[in-house]
């Protein structure tokens, strides 16, 4: 029952209350930030598109955490979620700066992210870790694509995306020294085609 409550806090605190970061961004803008209006529409589209996989992050970690056995590993879990709860606060902030909004579809994206995390961990602890190396090694090629196509001057989502990046991938190592196993080919593809799916949404709702 107390897991099943903290997943639903996770839920509503993610999808509802104001994200706030325990730590700041490490990688610093090395320029103060001046963009035109179609450069600030440019960034803030994929800054929402970030901030979506940051809530879905949120609901995979959460709904890992409940369906493992493993203490340790459900320590992992939550351990990760908080960690990710930066990276949510930062693309929260950074999608107000430029006067822009979150998805309207959060709440679906958290739901089948959630749907998606909790089939992983019933497949198994060596399977779940699987999913998060692969998911965190395709969000770090996609945000490295962010940072060639942000504009040049937006020196502050840029720094945001860049600490995004450092961290997913080492949240992919993380994963990989716990024991995770390497998925099939197949199950890989299908996430990349998800995935698109999703960011190609979020870019316009």
């Amino acid at each position: 029952m107390d897991s099943l409550l903290n997943a639903a806090d996770s839920a509503l605190r993610t999808l509802f209350a104001k994200p706030h970061a325990a730590h700041p961004c490490d990688t610093v803008a090395e320029h103060t930030t001046e963009l035109n209006a179609a450069d600030a529409q440019a960034s803030a589209a994929l800054m929402r598109v970030n901030h979506v996989g940051e809530v879905c992050a949120q609901a995979l970690y959460t709904a890992q955490a409940l369906s493992t056995r493993n203490p340790a590993l459900r320590a992992h879990f939550t351990q990760a979620c908080v960690e990710e709860t930066d990276h949510l606060a930062w693309t929260a902030q950074r999608l107000e700066e430029l006067n822009a909004r979150p998805s309207l579809l959060n709440p679906l994206w958290y739901a089948g992210a959630f749907g998606l995390g909790l089939l992983a961990g019933r497949l198994g602890d060596k399977v779940s870790l699987g999913f998060v190396v692969e998911t965190e090694v395709q969000v770090g090629a996609h945000l490295q694509s962010h940072l060639d196509r942000l504009p040049a001057q937006d020196h502050a989502s840029r720094a945001i995306v860049a600490q995004m990046r450092d961290d997913e991938l080492r949240h992919a190592d993380a994963a990989r020294n716990a024991g995770a196993m390497e998925l099939p080919e197949p199950v890989k593809d299908l996430m990349r085609a998800a995935a698109k799916v999703m960011t190609t949404v979020a870019h316009h709702v």
